[in-house]
């Protein structure tokens, strides 16, 4: 079964709001959560101020070391293309020369395509770079919000046990 909003799965845990949620039922919301629709699953969690600072906290972390990874990254391929301009600049400045044998004209010409196929090969190992990133870096909001769940958990867990016994919990 796949619950479609909150109402749905408080029923089937058998509370009327989300501080009733004991540590059994805790258990049970964990092991409901894949036939919960991941909106659903989310809005729940959100209603849980820890864990909306834990996860706005480890998305802004990871977003920082993102970008400066990116920079860094940029900053380094900006400095091989700059080299790649400025021996095309020496080449096509030696083409200028009356004095050129064909032959050399020809060298100097294939260097100058050699200098295009370079910047193509890190314009392409860059993306490569920058998509393995991407991907590092959802693995890593992935384990944060897998861990902000768990945490929001054990904070359930911890006011369940401060709430009276007579709370009406069956």
């Amino acid at each position: 079964m796949k619950y479609k909003n909150e109402a749905e799965i408080m029923h089937a845990l058998g509370i009327d709001t989300w501080r009733h949620l004991s540590k059994e039922k805790t258990v049970r919301f964990a092991a409901m959560m894949p036939d919960m629709d991941t909106e659903v699953a989310m809005k729940i969690v959100e209603q849980f101020p820890e864990f909306r600072k834990f996860a706005t906290d480890a998305f802004g972390a990871i977003e920082k070391a993102h970008e400066a990874t990116l920079a860094d990254g940029r900053h380094s391929l900006d400095q091989v293309y700059q080299a790649l301009r400025e021996n095309r600049e020496i080449f096509e400045r030696e083409l200028r020369r009356d004095d050129l044998a064909w032959e050399q004209r020809k060298h100097l010409l294939e260097l100058i395509q050699e200098t295009a196929r370079l910047a193509s090969q890190k314009d392409t190992e860059h993306k490569r770079h920058v998509d393995g990133l991407l991907k590092k870096t959802m693995v890593g909001v992935g384990s944060a919000l897998a861990l902000g769940v768990v945490f929001v958990g054990g904070r359930i867990l911890a006011q369940g046990k401060e709430e009276p016994a007579d709370s009406g919990e069956s």
